[in-house]
């Protein structure tokens, strides 16, 4: 019997003033209170300076991370303005850090163009802080004011003359809004600002990290290229081949939209393309991003027709064209309409046609003045379209056999009796030997099990058409019944969950990687969607008569010897599992399948981008920056059981 209550009144209608409400839902600002939230707050500051750098005030910007992970970023743009606000009867740059949609971007001639749009930036990094100290220098005198959790007990005041001009806000996290942790990472920091350095060609940003005082570290981004170099640094960091030695770079203007394109094919045979509205990335693309890949389609056909190469029913499609290229897309306008809460996708209309029409005027005069480079694109694009019709052609083919025989099912493949595939998972296990226990010990209901066996198809150095047909990746395909690539559909997923099984040892780290390397080129959604996770197997047996442990490092096994040989130092066996396929099927069920007792890692993609990079590297042709990366990273990968 539910207990209704009749007392919902006037009383019960909650308003919240000034800062309180953000501090009360803080993820409605920010996305999180996680470490994606706490860095969110340095961007929103550094945004600022930025949006002075484009209204053409501002070219040098500091940020520092000072011990205590305080924050402070300086900028030597006009400096916010400190007189009385007409309305609010309180200095405007206190207006600007207390007041939730206050600031110079809504049409009062502050602000052109802007990244900060919604106005919230510097109020709410004011109220999720513990405190935050602003100084304004406006060429005369030198302004401060401090805030308390937003408050203040103190208007701004003058503390002292000065001949410069700009802006300097230092501000702690606040614990108790950022639980999970107040501690700024330096690379995340580093990324977000390499890239604004690179789509603000000339700003100067100094980025320093002062928690260790006896070494601080730190690097000064400036580049005068803008996203031609920000192209040569993704070639560079990738350790990709670039086709030709120059980046193609295109721009235009109409009215107050400024559009610029860098762009630079590499051998390999997956794109990125990366898009920008008012230095803000839409990772879910947008107008702008559709027209420049509707022109690029457009201009290497007509390239193609015109000089002979594509008979007049010969068409290339986006695919084809896109093989293998890199591309920074970024536009400045004055008023933009980004779709969803987060900004991820650009809206306006108009921007559309704008992109294309300059692409495709600007990219074809390039190509004619620089045919050897716009032969081998064209090429390039060639051979990809072969290879997505020996793609569509082994597709086919894989159906015609598939309805011949007697069950499309591969027949190592053991299926569980659920059909509800909320309710189901799959085990791809490496070896028969694993799999035999795996089959034996799981709960045939809802469970399936998939052996693998033999060397594993690298993906990265392989188009689509090399994988259709492929003995050890068809059985993956087949069994989760998604299709790959174009024909993707994940709505015919078999199975919720994606389990892959590996020995805990270099080869079953080797196993993992190429399987996440294809899920992530071929089957990207079952890994943005959540399906994807990585079984966690013991690698210590650790026993004392009847009395059992499971060790998954060596600082647990050392735990459990302790307890179980207790103050008399009695006799502990411990077993180290080399693989799978030493556990008996009650064993494997105990410590790897069984839900109420496994541990199992879910596969996110936090930054898509990243992830791109590090498959290139790690799986890609080229060895230098393999080791680079591997060097740069051995203190994660020290304790790596070879």
């Amino acid at each position: 019997m539910v207990d209704k209550q009749n007392d919902y009144n006037e009383n019960q209608i909650q308003v919240l003033e000034g800062l309180e409400a953000v501090r009360k839902r803080p993820g409605m600002y920010i996305g999180s209170t996680g470490p994606k939230g706490l860095h969110h707050l340095v961007y929103e500051i550094v945004d600022n300076a930025i949006d002075e750098a484009l209204a053409g005030y501002c070219t040098e910007i500091e940020v520092e991370i000072l011990p205590g992970d305080i924050i402070r970023v300086t900028d030597n743009g006009r400096g916010i303005p400190t007189g009385i606000h007409p309305k609010e009867k309180i200095s405007a740059a206190t207006v600007v850090y207390t007041i939730l949609h206050a600031g110079g971007k809504f049409g009062g001639g502050g602000y052109k163009v802007a990244g900060g749009l919604h106005g919230v930036g510097a109020s709410v990094v004011n109220a999720l802080s513990e405190y935050l100290e602003l100084t304004v220098y406006d060429g005369k005198h030198i302004h401060f004011q401090r805030f308390d959790r937003g408050n203040y007990s103190e208007p701004l005041k003058i503390i002292g003359d000065t001949d410069k001009t700009g802006t300097s806000v230092l501000f702690k996290p606040d614990p108790e809004i950022f639980q999970e942790t107040t501690v700024f990472d330096y690379e995340t920091l580093l990324k977000r600002l390499r890239e604004q350095a690179f789509l603000n060609a000339g700003i100067k940003i100094i980025f320093t990290d002062k928690r260790n005082e006896s070494e601080p570290v730190g690097e000064t981004l400036h580049y005068e290229g803008g996203i031609r170099q920000f192209v040569e640094h993704i070639h560079k960091t990738r350790g990709v081949t670039p086709l030709s030695e120059e980046v193609i770079y295109v721009n235009g203007m109409e009215g107050d939209t400024f559009a610029e394109i860098a762009l630079q094919y590499n051998d390999t045979y997956n794109d990125l393309i990366l898009s920008f509205a008012n230095n803000i990335h839409t990772p879910d693309g947008g107008t702008h991003e559709t027209g420049f890949k509707n022109a690029l389609t457009k201009v290497i056909n007509n390239y193609g027709k015109k000089f002979g190469y594509l008979k007049d029913d010969d068409k290339l499609l986006g695919d084809d064209v896109r093989e293998g290229l890199t591309a920074i897309v970024s536009v400045k306008l004055t008023n933009c309409e980004f779709e969803g809460q987060t900004k991820g996708r650009l809206g306006n209309p108009e921007v559309r046609p704008f992109v294309d029409k300059i692409v495709t005027e600007k990219l074809m005069n390039y190509f004619e003045e620089n045919p050897t480079v716009a032969k081998a694109i064209f090429d390039k694009s060639v051979q990809a379209q072969k290879a997505r019709e020996a793609a569509k052609k082994a597709r086919e083919l894989t159906r015609r056999k598939s309805a011949l025989e007697s069950s499309s099912l591969p027949g190592k493949l053991a299926d569980c009796s659920e059909r509800d595939a909320s309710l189901t998972e799959i085990y791809i296990v490496e070896g028969d030997s694993a799999g035999g226990s795996a089959k034996e010990g799981r709960d045939r209901k809802y469970q399936a099990i998939l052996p693998l066996w033999g060397k594993m198809l690298n993906v990265e150095k392989a188009r689509i058409d090399k994988v259709y047909g492929n003995e050890k990746l068809m059985p993956v395909v087949t069994a989760l019944g998604t299709s790959i690539g174009e024909d993707f559909d994940l709505s015919k997923l078999r199975y919720g969950k994606v389990i892959i099984m590996a020995d805990a040892d270099v080869d079953g780290s080797h196993i993992r990687t190429l399987l996440l390397t294809f899920f992530f080129r071929f089957m990207r959604p079952l890994i943005e969607d959540g399906h994807i996770y990585l079984a966690q197997p013991p690698l210590f047996k650790v026993a004392r008569g009847k009395q059992v442990r499971y060790a998954f490092s060596d600082a647990e096994r050392d735990q459990y010897i302790s307890e179980l040989s207790g103050e008399n130092n009695l006799k502990v066996n411990v077993q180290r599992y080399k693989g799978l396929g030493e556990m008996d099927p009650e064993q494997l069920w105990e410590t790897t399948m069984d839900p109420e007792r496994r541990t199992m890692i879910k596969v996110t993609m936090e930054d898509a981008v990243k992830a791109d990079e590090i498959f290139t590297i790690l799986m890609g042709d080229k060895v230098a920056p393999r080791k680079e990366f591997i060097e740069k990273n051995a203190e994660y990968v020290k304790d790596l059981d070879v």
